[in-house]
């Protein structure tokens, strides 16, 4: 019995199984995204059309924005203390945008601007239910003067009484309309009254010249009652027969019609300097102002401006 052999059992007792900390990284990198996802949405809230631009533009091609401009996409307004020696240099061999240049593109915003028009009165003649009525006797395209809205006289639906400077209340109806997107553009506009060749024999001494005049006349009046500021008239006048619209019929009723022009600058100042005693404008109108020099530039700042299409030639957007 003395003998007999000891045997120990030893009990490995195994501890409670943990996840350590690796859920804390986690969750800080989660906080992390989401601080700065939301400071992303802030600045996207707060920053410029520019400033997006010029985001969206390093974000596509980073080297080539880079190269003769910034290396920082935003200007956020602030002043560093430090100034690389190599954006020193760089500052000082900037070129100046050729001043030619800004001025064709801001003719060509100009351009755009005619398009953008003349695409929102093809709108509102369809919306309308006064214009669309009236739709057939509405002619509207592009010339080298801008935009020109043509009023014709169709068959038994004349915009004046017979030999009368007297507006028809429909055609009355229809200068209001137009006088609404017009009076909302700074360009100048022309008025211009046009007869038939059927001589006109109401009254002594008064031609289809004086009739033509006053009906460009009253159709002025009532664009300004509709909405179209008085200075923004740069010229009314009356043609009677002498530009007819059907040559091959003198005396047909499309003769007989009302046009407003909405002039480009060039034409609105080439009206100007006519009319003043030098013959040079008062204010050079054909150049682009301030403004329209600013949004030229931003554009060829902002590298898109190669992408935008060719402006339309006059007479292309005929309707």
């Amino acid at each position: 019995m003395d003998d007999q052999p000891i045997i120990i059992k030893r009990v490995k007792k195994v501890a409670a199984a943990h996840h350590g900390g690796s859920w804390k990284v986690a969750f800080a990198d989660f906080a992390t995204a989401m601080m700065a996802f939301f400071l992303v949405l802030w600045l996207t809230t707060n920053a410029s059309p520019e400033q997006k631009r010029a985001v969206e533009g390093y974000f596509k091609d980073p080297v080539g924005y880079t190269e003769g401009g910034s290396r920082n996409p935003v200007d956020l307004g602030g002043s560093a203390s430090v100034v690389d020696a190599s954006d020193a240099d760089q500052a000082g061999n900037e070129v100046p945008v050729d001043d030619q240049r800004i001025e064709t593109m801001a003719q060509q915003l100009e351009q755009r601007q005619m398009e953008e028009l003349f695409q929102d009165l093809r709108d509102r003649i369809e919306s309308s239910d006064t214009l669309s009525e009236f739709k057939d006797q509405l002619l509207i395209d592009i010339t080298d003067e801008g935009l020109r809205i043509q009023i014709v006289d169709r068959s038994q639906r004349p915009m004046f009484d017979s030999g009368s400077a007297q507006l028809k209340y429909y055609s009355q109806d229809i200068l209001f309309e137009l006088a609404k997107p017009l009076g909302a553009v700074p360009n100048k506009l022309s008025i211009t009254g046009h007869t038939d060749a059927t001589p006109f024999g109401g009254r002594p001494g008064y031609t289809n010249w004086e009739l033509s005049a006053d009906r460009a006349n009253t159709a002025r009046r009532a664009l300004v009652t509709g909405g179209v500021r008085p200075e923004q008239i740069g010229r009314v006048v009356g043609l009677s027969d002498s530009v007819l619209f059907d040559q091959e019929d003198p005396t047909a009723p499309v003769n007989r019609r009302i046009s407003i022009i909405v002039l480009n600058k060039q034409a609105a100042g080439e009206i100007q300097g006519r009319a003043s005693r030098s013959g040079e404008p008062l204010i050079d109108l054909t150049q682009p102002t301030e403004a329209e020099q600013k949004a030229a530039r931003e554009q060829l700042e902002s590298g898109d401006w190669e992408q935008q299409q060719e402006p339309v030639q006059p007479g292309e957007l005929n309707w």
